[in-house]
């Protein structure tokens, strides 16, 4: 019985193309394995074009609510973006991802893993630290690193290839934009997004939305409720997280909402431009951000950020399943206890515009914040305050002066 291999499947022409690669170079029993991480149709069609290029088996997995349950929302409470501007849509994808291609390694009995990322991409790191991390007997083949055997550099050569193998599939040989899609967003690269200096191409681009130009000339106003910095229900209306992105992503789409542009550091060293569309993770990003702004103090929001940052760094680099991530993780959940209460806020034209944030536990206090003098706050009381709050500076000042002196 020949040993087997896991290959990580999507459909596309490279992962087609490198089937009967593997059992040229390896001669493994090739079991393919789509997981379903919310790329919708993207799916279709898979079963007949696994078979016909050769491998034994297919799985097709469905995680989506597993994604969103224990890598979005986590994230989300974390309020953790990379570099400023990017939501980590393919990054905390690939460990869950990861996670059942070692599961279905295990019961295959799989003496091997293989994935289609390139030797220049975050994904090749991100799907190797999580096998490493879950499996670290099982061996990892990445095709596009194996220079002696792998000759394909190019659409038309991988086509060729695969005709010269006997699978003649209707792919097109045209260049398009490299993109990447699960339920919380979808990534472009490449074309003319290759030079920074050339406009995205938005209406031939965009798959999930308009631009704010193209969208409603009349906002929208939307109200969501979160559960101990969960998101519950959209509109009063329950559901699961899941359908509550999906939701978001209708809402989004239509008013043009988390459409970025970005030049990000890649982990490998380089620079790279992509244009994400994240419509509904910007809404649901956007609305826990605003309700944490009203429960947590100064001292844990502040320092809720540097977790953020790091947090974001760990989940772009590919190390989810490390002890320090289940340990800001932690942190993060202290922090969620009391992030419960409806943000309402206005959708328009690209806009996320706040119209009333409420809590059971909010430390605003109307009396306070007001600029009447009320029991709780006697205005002379500031005065000491600021006389003990800024003594260092006052004494390093009298402290020069006397040096001047």
């Amino acid at each position: 019985m020949k040993d087997k291999v896991i290959l990580a499947y999507s459909g596309g022409l490279d992962t087609t193309a490198i089937i009967p690669w593997l059992k040229e170079n390896y001669d493994y029993d090739v079991v393919c394995v789509c997981i379903d991480v919310g790329q919708e149709s993207e799916l279709e069609g898979l079963e007949e074009r696994a078979a016909l290029s050769g491998a034994s088996k297919l799985y097709i997995e469905d995680v989506v609510d597993e994604f969103v349950d224990e890598y979005v929302i986590p994230t989300v409470q974390a309020n953790a973006v990379y570099e400023n501007k990017y939501l980590l849509g393919t990054s905390f994808a690939r460990p869950v991802i990861a996670k059942r291609l070692v599961e279905i390694a295990r019961k295959e009995g799989a003496v091997a893993i293989c994935h289609g990322a390139t030797g220049k991409g975050n994904d090749q790191v991100r799907f190797e630290l999580s096998i490493k991390a879950l499996a670290p007997d099982i061996k990892i083949i990445a095709p596009w690193r194996c220079n002696e055997t792998w000759k394909m550099q190019s659409r038309e050569d991988e086509i060729q290839y695969c005709k010269e193998h006997g699978i003649d599939l209707p792919f097109s040989a045209d260049n398009s934009y490299s993109r990447d899609r699960n339920l919380w967003h979808i990534s472009h690269e490449g074309l003319e997004l290759e030079d920074p200096a050339n406009e995205p191409n938005f209406d031939h681009l965009l798959v999930l939305g308009v631009t704010p130009e193209k969208a409603p000339e009349e906002g929208e106003y939307v109200t969501l409720t979160f559960e101990k910095g969960v998101p519950t229900a959209v509109n009063g209306e329950k559901m699961k997280a899941s359908d509550i992105i999906r939701t978001l992503n209708k809402l989004g789409g239509k008013h043009g909402i988390g459409i970025i542009d970005i030049v990000e550091n890649r982990v490998v060293g380089m620079k790279s431009r992509g244009v994400y569309e994240t419509p509904g993770g910007t809404i649901l990003m956007e609305a826990h951000t605003q309700l944490e702004e009203l429960i947590l103090d100064r001292p844990t929001l502040s320092y809720k950020k540097l977790v953020s940052n790091e947090f974001a760094n760990l989940v772009y680099e590919g190390k989810w399943f490390t002890p320090l991530r289940e340990a800001l993780q932690a942190f993060v959940e202290k922090t969620q206890e009391r992030v419960t209460g409806e943000v309402k806020f206005k959708l328009y034209k690209g806009n996320i515009i706040k119209a009333g944030t409420t809590s059971p536990y909010s430390l605003y206090s109307e009396s306070l914040a007001s600029f009447t003098t009320g029991e709780l706050y006697d205005h002379h009381d500031a005065e000491g305050f600021i006389n003990l709050f800024g003594l260092s500076m006052k004494v390093r000042a009298l402290k020069d002066m006397h040096l001047a002196d």
